[in-house]
């Protein structure tokens, strides 16, 4: 048996459908029609696309002079290659006996490192990294300071990620570990709570933090690596109350609450001034869009808390867009 599919990695991956001893080691492609269903090529063409049209915009900024949306989509890049890896084979970095098996991907089209790793997922870190920064960053949050800026996109990234994160697993995107407590539990009904706050919010707030404050050739390097012990830190509350999952699960409402609170109050009380560029114009409400289609098609599948979340952020991320669309004028980039 490979140690990279133990008892608990095999169990997850059979119930997506598939066996994690037969893998290619280094990258697989298959056909999109051979996929579990529909759903994860329209996903994996959302995504890539984003990330594709959002590299685009991030070189007209930089050649207009503005470096921050480049170093970000890179940044993005290395903090994907910073925490991935360990999530993936925590035993190859010595923490199988603290963190376990968390999840694993379904088979998506084209896929890396032992099947693991999706290119979607690879595309996902900059699209959505660059959807919440410019979707901010056009509402004129950051002209009132860096840590402003950062709140807004931790909801920003909240709401539009949370319509993403919940609709997986019901669909068979990924599959999380039931039998890991450590990292798994406590859970909004098949989500981590420790995802909804670590990754969805504080993971690209700190990373857009860093990367506007930072300077120089580096600080897309220095931001990536960085930004991994800011959701080390906001995590700490819970981990003090570990093994006990009631506590767990109020402190880190309490703080998915701040992020909609304070976040949600920047939002609504900014006056955008920033001209809107194509991209924030166009992908943030496509992305939207596709995941509405998708939550239709799916809703007798999805659990009941999981439903409740999605409708509130699809509500917030669809009033965050009309708060866009107020700005004055359109940019051509």
């Amino acid at each position: 048996m490979s140690p990279a599919c133990g008892p608990d990695a095999e169990a997850v991956t059979r119930g997506l459908g598939f066996d994690c001893h037969d893998v290619s080691p280094v990258v697989s492609v298959r056909s999109p029609w051979d996929l579990a269903n529909w759903t994860l090529p329209v996903l994996e063409l959302l995504i890539v696309a984003g990330a594709v049209f959002a590299l685009v915009h991030a070189v007209r900024r930089y050649r207009a002079g503005d470096p921050v949306n480049l170093a970000l989509w890179c940044a993005s890049l290395v903090y994907l290659f910073v925490t991935e890896p360990p999530l993936y084979f925590p035993e190859w970095f010595g923490l199988d006996e603290l963190y376990g098996f968390i999840f694993a991907h379904n088979r998506f089209t084209v896929q890396f490192m032992g099947d693991r790793l999706p290119l979607y997922i690879v595309a996902f870190y900059p699209a959505f990294s660059q959807l919440a920064y410019e979707v901010v960053r056009s509402l004129g949050i950051f002209r009132r300071g860096a840590l402003r800026g950062a709140v807004a996109v931790a909801f920003v990234c909240q709401v539009f990620y949370e319509v993403f994160d919940q609709i997986g697993p019901p669909l068979k995107w990924w599959a999380w570990n039931p039998g890991n407590a450590i990292v798994n539990h406590p859970a909004l009904a098949t989500v981590p709570m420790t995802s909804m706050l670590l990754f969805a919010s504080v993971s690209m707030a700190a990373m857009t933090y860093l990367v506007v404050r930072l300077k120089g050739r580096a600080a897309f390097l220095l931001a990536g690596v960085l930004t991994p012990f800011a959701m080390v830190i906001a995590g700490l509350p819970a981990s003090v109350f570990q093994g006990n999952s009631p506590a767990q699960a109020w402190i880190l409402g309490v703080e998915l609450a701040a992020v909609w609170l304070a976040g949600g109050w920047i939002v609504a009380t900014c006056r955008p001034a920033e001209p809107v560029s194509a991209f924030a114009r166009i992908y943030p409400a496509a992305y939207l869009g596709v995941l509405a289609v998708i939550w239709l098609s799916a809703l007798h599948e999805v659990p009941l808390e999981s439903g409740l979340y999605a409708l509130a952020c699809f509500v917030a991320a669809g009033l965050v867009l009309a708060a866009l669309h107020r700005a004055r004028r359109p940019a051509p980039a």
